[in-house]
């Protein structure tokens, strides 16, 4: 049987868009690598206090708010980590080096570029992603009105969209596209189109997402081009687990509450978002019902955060 090891892991950030990594000493496991702070939780204590303690000791500053980020668990040889991620909103005191290590503030944009342990991959995607994703409705004939409400979303602060017109032709979707992510490129947000890998043409798209049918009928990743996000609309631990093997950037489990376009469907309720959570090796997005008042909730479930249509269009 592996050793298993519970370790507590801090993401804290700065008013600059900047993430603070310390470097690994070149004596131990994964030694020269650069990670973000942390390290294992003690006897009686949860992942919070461990987080609490651990940070004091490392950095010499006392958080006094942070939340849930993701957790993950990862498999080296010989050994299992269980990542419990944390975000740091709020601390006191300066950072520094209390035990000797380096430690550099990075550009959130240029996490990507420092070698990692290979379990803190998926916490680059979780850094890297917003709150808040926004699916659109469907645009309907005056595509007029659809971009300049689309544009009131960015203007109010949403940075991940995705794209959904399944009663568009393939033409006419790529042309409806390219005004979206121009759009979307002058506020700063991402853009992921929802079709089949056949009919995705990248050019400046950043991302595609695929619905369970077209997830499962894969075997493994599709070769994108790097930096491209891959995500899929999963409901059961069967689609997670698939979406796992397949390392996908983020997924969106639905529905977790009664809507009102399937307001008999099963739902998964918070319990069953939160075990889903725990089997994906990605960020989650929670789906269905949802409003920005259930991030809290959704973050203490262990994910990333809501996904909606209505409640994030207005």
């Amino acid at each position: 049987m592996q050793e298993s090891t519970h370790v507590a892991v801090a993401v804290i950030g700065d008013d600059r868009q900047q993430v603070l990594l310390t470097r690994r000493p070149d004596h131990v496991h994964l030694g020269g690598l650069w990670e973000f702070p942390g390290g294992k939780t003690e006897a009686g204590e949860d992942a919070e206090q461990a987080l609490a303690r651990e940070i004091h000791e490392e950095l010499g500053i006392t958080i006094t708010k942070a939340r849930p980020l993701i957790r993950i668990s990862h498999a080296y040889p010989g050994k299992t980590v269980l990542l419990d991620v944390w975000r740091v909103e709020h601390f006191e005191g300066v950072p520094y080096g209390r035990e000797g290590q380096v430690m550099e503030w990075v550009p959130i944009n240029e996490l990507a570029d420092k070698s990692m342990p290979a379990a803190d991959v998926s916490i680059l995607n979780a850094v890297q992603l917003p709150d808040c994703h926004l699916i659109t409705p469907e645009p309907g004939d005056d595509q007029g009105a659809f971009i300049r409400q689309l544009e009131s979303r960015l203007v109010s602060g949403i940075k991940l969209i995705q794209l959904r017109a399944t009663q568009l032709p393939v033409d006419d979707y790529a042309m409806l596209a390219n005004e979206v992510i121009g759009l979307a490129r002058r506020h700063g947000a991402r853009v992921l189109l929802n079709q089949s890998l056949r009919d995705f043409k990248a050019g400046s798209a950043d991302g595609l997402h695929l619905n369970s049918g077209r997830m499962l009928a894969m075997d493994e990743r599709p070769r994108l081009a790097p930096g491209v996000l891959l995500s899929a609309s999963c409901h059961n631990k069967e689609e997670v687990r698939h979406a796992n093997r397949l390392g996908l950037d983020f997924i969106m489990l639905s529905p977790i509450l009664p809507t009102q376009s399937h307001p008999g469907a099963e739902t998964l309720g918070w319990d069953g978002l939160q075990k889903l959570t725990e089997l994906a090796s990605m960020p989650v997005y929670a789906l269905g019902g949802m409003t920005p008042a259930d991030r809290q909730r959704a973050f203490g479930r262990g994910a990333q955060g809501i996904a909606a249509i209505g409640a994030l269009w207005g």
